[in-house]
């Protein structure tokens, strides 16, 4: 199996060992569009693996802060209380960079910017980029993506 995630489409594809298009989802990229350095707000291109799956068996809307579940379960009334906050959501499926120099180490290290694939709130928009640089999903697909997929998948983000 593997992931593609498509910048100029807004969308996150899952292929099957033979190549085959299993699910296709809508997602958010940056806002800033894409980019590899610390400290950019972009989203990185280039060869990932998910290194942890974070938030089994979590409820749909777990709030997570530092990786960790907060005990908060996301409603619009706890959104109003924290505008602006970046909410990370259900699941994390935390990416590292492959490609030594351009995605993993030194200033552009995919894992130490924290990029995820995440839950987001159902308010926000996808198929629009939005995000601080990582990949938001809705949800329930997030859920059935992590059920899916194994700590080690491939992971393409194309420009």
């Amino acid at each position: 199996m593997k992931i593609q995630i498509h910048i100029a489409t807004q969308q996150l594809e899952l292929f099957d060992a033979a190549e085959k298009l299993l699910h296709r989802y809508a997602v958010s990229t940056a806002a800033q569009g894409a980019g590899e350095r610390c400290g950019s707000y972009c989203t990185p291109r280039g060869k990932h693996v998910v290194r942890a799956k974070i938030g089994k068996g979590c409820a749909v809307n777990t709030v997570f802060v530092g990786r960790r579940d907060t005990g908060e379960r996301y409603t619009p009334e706890l959104g109003a209380r924290f505008p602006g906050r970046d909410w990370i959501l259900t699941r994390i499926l935390w990416l590292s960079g492959c490609e030594t120099g351009f995605n993993r180490l030194g200033e552009s290290d995919t894992m130490r910017r924290y990029i995820y694939i995440h839950g987001t709130p159902d308010s926000v928009v996808l198929g629009a980029p939005g995000s601080h640089g990582c990949i938001r999903m809705n949800n329930e697909d997030l859920t059935e993506l992590f059920d899916l997929v194994s700590a080690g998948i491939s992971v393409e983000i194309f420009a």
